[in-house]
């Protein structure tokens, strides 16, 4: 009987096809509206590592002066990225699996080409534990060695899209480029590489929504050449020296930190050495707040730092109103719809149809519709999400619809029309049959 119900349901798009029509672009639209704007925000709100993401841990120490402090305050944006002397300790502690530091950079990048001139680049100085802690994957070559993030060498690694602008197809490694003015030996050329969020550059020039990085060198090597950093740095109230070298010795809070570790059941472990280490550091002088020392995985991460703000959820919650307002709509255009056909129902009634076959009948309808809505729908938001993507290079990469996300087209379409079709097919299922057959 489904089968049946289904072929009388594709039988009444051809009735009274305005009114259908309508209804079809009625919901489609508002599927559309509703389902781009929460494809946006699944894609702002996803988990690139969501196998490791729980073991993943970002630590977070105070090291700001005492001044202003106020106790059990949230913590401030200073908090969020370490001072040199910490991050080179943390590297020294071996504890976990891996560990790095990192932070931006940019500056101008030399090409051999004659028929290019000299560019500017962004990149990112991490140590080598990078490629292996966000699983970032290798076209050509791979990553420096330990001995090279050791001793600071002046080795490379290239984004795809850079390399094909700088040498060609060919496979670089072993070839030297210049970037940020000196020569660096290219190890290895990533494959295409694009987590949204950004989850590594959250805090950064870039952001999470921002273009991939188009060049890595080891962190060592970047300090020893003092390269200036691309991002954020805090010194309220910190000391601070002279040039670069100043930098390195004051309190100013400018690199990020992640540990790895083997599970996320050693969270403890974790906890209780940074807490020892901010003791040990508190009688050297440092850390003067008390401030509780904290650890937080990705998706932690990622809300303390209001990767998705209130704006983006008020947009969802807003394209849902819109979709509800479609949704009256459609329940008046099927009672009329449902209306025009009495006499068809009281028919049906004196033939031995009960109640429950005119509902499932109509119900069945009403889902037909649904999917005809869908499919318009689905167009409809592939075409909103382009023209966000035409307008704006960050929702760019993360207006794009995937397969659940199109699954979800048609389950939203399909149950906002079965909703909307509630009250017709039961409006529909009251028709007296005597009524109807003496009005024929």
């Amino acid at each position: 009987m489904f089968r049946y119900y289904f072929t009388l349901g594709l039988r009444s798009l051809r009735r009274n096809r305005a009114l259908t029509a309508l209804m079809v672009l009625t919901l489609a639209v508002g599927v559309a509206a509703s389902v781009s704007t929460v494809t946006i925000l699944h894609a702002m709100s996803g988990d690139p590592l969501p196998h490791k993401s729980d073991r993943m841990f970002v630590p977070m120490i105070d090291v700001v002066p005492l001044k202003s402090y106020v106790p059990g305050a949230k913590p401030s944006f200073g908090q969020s990225q370490l001072a040199y002397t910490d991050a080179k300790n943390f590297m020294a502690s071996k504890v976990g699996v891996r560990r790095t530091v990192m932070y931006g950079v940019a500056g101008p990048v030399e090409p051999a080409r004659t028929d290019i001139g000299a560019f500017q680049a962004q990149g990112l100085a991490p140590t080598r534990d990078f490629f292996a802690m966000f699983e970032v994957p290798f076209l050509y070559g791979q990553p420096w060695s330990e001995a090279d993030d050791a001793s600071g060498a002046d080795v490379i690694v290239l984004s795809r899209s850079l390399a094909e602008k700088l040498l060609g197809t060919v496979n670089p490694v072993g070839r030297r480029v210049t970037v940020l003015g000196q020569p660096y030996l290219v190890s290895g050329v990533l494959d295409h590489w694009d987590p949204v969020p950004r989850i590594h550059r959250i805090i950064g020039s870039k952001g999470a929504f921002g273009t991939e990085d188009e060049f890595f060198i080891p962190f060592a090597s970047a300090i020893r050449h003092e390269t200036r950093h691309d991002g954020g740095m805090a010194c309220s109230g910190v000391e601070r020296g002279p040039g670069f070298q100043g930098t390195l010795a004051s309190d100013c809070t400018w690199l990020q930190f992640w540990f790895e570790m083997e599970s996320a059941g050693q969270r403890g472990e974790l906890q209780a050495y940074l807490d020892s280490y901010a003791a040990e550091q508190r009688k050297l002088g440092r850390m003067p707040r008390h401030a509780p020392n904290a650890l937080y995985n990705v998706k932690e991460w990622m809300v303390f730092l209001n990767v998705v703000d209130n704006d983006n959820k008020l947009a969802a919650w807003l394209a849902f109103g819109f979709l509800l307002l479609c949704l009256i709509n459609t329940i008046g255009l099927l009672l009329a719809k449902f209306s025009v056909r009495a006499s068809e129902v009281g028919i049906r009634r004196a033939l031995g149809a009960t109640r429950r076959d005119i509902f499932r009948q109509f119900l069945i309808e009403t889902g037909v519709i649904g999917l005809a809505g869908g499919v318009l729908g689905l167009l409809l938001a592939y075409a909103a999400l382009a023209v966000v993507r035409s307008q704006s290079k960050e929702l760019g990469t993360v207006a794009h619809m995937d397969i659940p996300m199109l699954l979800l087209t048609f389950a939203v379409s399909v149950l906002a029309a079965l909703l909307a079709g509630l009250l017709p097919t039961w409006r529909a299922c009251q028709v007296t049959p005597a009524i109807q057959l003496k009005s024929q």
